[in-house]
């Protein structure tokens, strides 16, 4: 699977275990750094720089990490099409594919070690969409909630 990265200068510190996870996966990485905690990088632009990757079908699903996650997920999820959630255990990774589709798992390097960050991310790749009826009409009414928020 093609998998876009980004890390703010927080997440950088589980840089390495999450492209060593991939790379170990056999899955194609889209790297959108940062590589260094040197250089305050804001999670909104790595955010932004992830969610269009996704929209322009440059990758498939993504990791997001900020040092706890939350403003992360705050972000990505601003962005029409991207589905993205902090999870810090590994049944949410899972059941947020499968029951909401996500395409984006938020991740806190403060929160979660380099072991913890690789089985989620492991999850995260694993799951599958359901494609359950009451599955897809929920992600219909988030569509037409991002059609409203464009809207007015």
């Amino acid at each position: 699977m093609k998998v876009a990265v980004a890390f703010d200068h927080r997440g950088v510190h589980l840089r390495e275990e999450i492209l060593d996870t991939l790379r170990e996966d056999g899955h194609e990485i889209v790297d959108l750094g940062t590589d260094t905690d040197a250089v305050r990088i804001d999670y909104p632009d790595k955010a932004a720089e992830l969610g269009a990757a996704i929209k322009d079908g440059h990758a498939e699903r993504g990791v997001l990490v900020c040092g706890s996650g939350v403003g992360a997920a705050v972000a990505a999820c601003k962005i029409a099409g991207i589905r993205a959630a902090i999870c810090h255990d590994v049944y949410s990774a899972h059941q947020g594919v499968e029951h909401d589709d996500m395409n984006v798992l938020c991740l806190g390097s403060e929160v979660v070690g380099p072991s913890l960050a690789a089985d989620l991310v492991r999850t995260f790749l694993a799951a599958r969409f359901d494609g359950g009826e009451r599955y897809v009409a929920r992600l219909e009414k988030i569509r037409r909630m991002e059609e409203g928020m464009r809207n007015g």
